[in-house]
């Protein structure tokens, strides 16, 4: 192929940003592709607005240039998508719905490559629109999907096939890292540190695939695929967010040398996969502890070439864009001798309560003496070895105070937490944390 030509769908940040990457280096691209990249035609809404945002002309833009009502601007991409002219579409629109899922298998059903950052559409209805590009021998590029920036994507794909991955985890949101990090640094409470992050633009007006997990469970379910040849579900992960953390969870966690870190963690242990997305207390001496503010990080651990660290930015215009493009580039350049996706593999994704870790548990009760002793035997009698408690903190009536456990099982903890309801029904006032600890 001497000529790939792109549409792009959409002109918002990420859009925008490809549209300006390519022309603003289409030399640069050309010679890396060694195909010239010719970007044909963007449907957007408000052209205008985005021509002046990211330098952009605006005939590139269908309809001349002029806004274009919803119904307009769907009749130009069914004509890009129908176009023989068209060789990849970039779609930048987003979301999940019905009409960007149909959008995507039809893009592709055309013998189109189609070029997304559109996760939460792969994570959850991917499996078909990975089988129609199989299907068609068309290419699916998806590196800005998870991680923004960072090569994560073609780094497993491609970098590792000599390797086997045992273990994928790391930081995969920008949002609540901000937000853990302001907690920890500033120490503000949970609600001014989102309301921070808000006004810094890290943070959406509704913040809530950030803050309860939702989007990095998408980014764990892409790289679960990929790494272990599994398709999961976000109903079958184990996912909880940040949404609860206090004040006292971080001091408790300064107390072990440790901070608190929203973590992806994908683990292949025999036939099964063990996986989350969680809060867990990172060790000081781990990395991932000193990865701070909106930065992701990914960490990796293979048989053969042991552990790898990649760090960058998970989000932004350009930064995610970047990565749109460098797929654009590779599907130029090597066409049909990408894999999409890794052959299936017969695996279990295993249930949380096996899960071992070392667990620090953080208790609310009421202030009465022998309620740490009590609590702490009820711990040992499930085989259960303790490391430290905490000093305890006290609020009028109330106590807090945690237990730090050696390596053991979710179900281990949930045993001794239901033994304590059974025999001093009114003792714990709330659900008790239970975040694993990373060293």
């Amino acid at each position: 192929m001497d000529t790939l030509n792109i549409a792009i769908l959409g002109c918002g940040t990420v859009g925008g940003g490809v549209a300006r990457i390519i022309t603003e280096i289409n030399n640069d691209l050309t010679v890396r592709a060694k195909t010239k990249i010719v970007l044909k035609k963007i449907v957007e809404l408000s052209p205008g607005i985005a021509a002046e945002r990211f330098n952009l002309p605006l005939d590139l833009f269908c309809g001349g240039g002029r806004d274009l009502a919803g119904a307009e601007a769907n009749q130009f991409i069914n004509e890009l998508v129908s176009s023989k002219e068209i060789d990849l579409v970039v779609e930048t629109i987003g979301g999940k719905s019905d009409f960007v899922y149909n959008l995507c298998l039809d893009i592709l059903n055309s013998g189109k490559h189609l070029v997304t950052a559109n996760k939460a559409l792969l994570a959850e209805r991917g499996k078909t629109i990975f089988d129609a590009a199989e299907a068609k021998n068309v290419k699916i590029g998806f590196e800005a999907a998870v991680c923004g920036a960072i090569p994560i994507i073609k780094t497993i794909q491609e970098s590792f096939t000599g390797d086997k991955v045992l273990s994928v985890s790391g930081i995969m949101n920008g949002t609540s890292n901000y937000i853990l990090t302001q907690m920890q640094d500033e120490n503000l409470e949970f609600s001014e540190a989102l309301n921070l992050a808000q006004e810094n633009g890290y943070a959406e007006a509704d913040p809530s695939l950030d803050i309860n997990g939702g989007d990095a469970g998408h980014k764990l379910i892409l790289l679960i695929k990929l790494a272990f040849g599994i398709d999961v579900s976000k109903e079958d992960l184990s996912i909880l967010g940040i949404e609860n953390i206090t004040k006292e969870d971080i001091d408790f966690a300064s107390e072990i040398n440790a901070k608190i870190k929203l973590i992806c963690y994908a683990k292949k242990v025999n036939g099964d996969i063990y996986a989350t997305v969680r809060p867990m207390l990172v060790k000081n001496s781990n990395f991932l502890s000193d990865v701070s503010g909106a930065t992701n990080a990914v960490r990796i651990n293979n048989h053969y070439s042991g552990v790898h660290f990649l760090v960058g930015k998970g989000a932004g215009s350009t930064e995610t864009a970047m990565s749109i493009v460098s797929d654009i580039v590779f599907i130029a350049r090597y066409g049909d001798k990408i894999q999409n996706i890794p052959a299936k593999q017969e695996c279990n994704l295993a249930e949380s309560h096996k899960f071992v870790f070392p667990y620090l548990i953080s208790f609310q009760t009421g202030n009465i003496p022998g309620t740490t002793g009590f609590i702490t035997t009820a711990i040992g009698n499930q085989e259960i070895n303790i490391e430290t408690v905490s000093h305890n903190r006290h609020k009028g009536e109330k106590a807090m105070f945690s237990v730090a456990t050696m390596p053991c099982t979710l179900g281990q903890i949930e045993n001794a937490i239901q033994k304590i309801r059974s025999e001093k029904p009114g003792m714990l006032l709330s659900e008790p944390k239970i975040m694993p600890i990373l060293y």
